[in-house]
């Protein structure tokens, strides 16, 4: 069994610019988890625990995918409370937002259920841990005093990533990269 998710990765001088955030926001004791430049990117949707016969059916539905690439242009940061998470919010194109669709279509050939909340695209930033979550994204919230901006790039390709869960938070390798921009 392997844990998948589907995602547009980021153009280098987007995580360069979401690292000058981090690194001017980030304080020793601060009680969150910050995620590091090779995790940043777009989930367009989480499959999860997933085994190697369905992996082929994913890899092969999502080689039929076509769809124009995409523009993406990440807007101002955001927080979900409730879970704990700091995020650079993303503006959803309707080429991301077909691309979603499709790529759910995709998957739902292979057994696989779209998720039942609203698609809300970001990049998680970092996470709060522990007991005091609220206490530590309020501080953040003090400390964050301009609305960020960062360039907009196209995105060319999707990628389905394999997810390996460790001490010091997740891990995310790249399995397949799919193009887009074959419409």
């Amino acid at each position: 069994m392997m844990r998948l998710f589907i995602g547009i990765p980021l153009a280098a001088e987007v995580k360069d610019g979401l690292e000058k955030l981090v690194r001017k926001l980030q304080s020793d004791g601060d009680g969150l988890r910050w995620g590091s430049p090779e995790s940043w990117h777009i989930t367009l949707q989480f499959l999860g625990e997933t085994s190697e016969a369905t992996y082929g059916c994913v890899v092969d539905r999502l080689r039929d995918v076509t769809s124009p690439a995409v523009p993406v242009r990440l807007d101002g940061t955001g927080f979900f409370e409730r879970a704990g998470v700091f995020f650079a919010g993303v503006n959803v194109s309707a080429e991301m937002r077909e691309l979603e669709k499709r790529v759910i279509a995709a998957t739902m050939e292979c057994g696989f259920v779209a998720e039942d909340r609203p698609f809300h695209p970001h990049v998680t930033l970092a996470r709060a841990k522990g007991e005091n979550r609220l206490k530590a994204l309020r501080r953040l919230k003090e400390r964050l005093n301009e609305d960020a901006k960062f360039p907009a790039f196209t995105a060319t390709e999707f990628v389905l990533y394999q997810v390996f869960l460790g001490a010091g938070g997740s891990q995310y390798e790249v399995r397949e990269r799919f193009r887009l921009g074959n419409d």
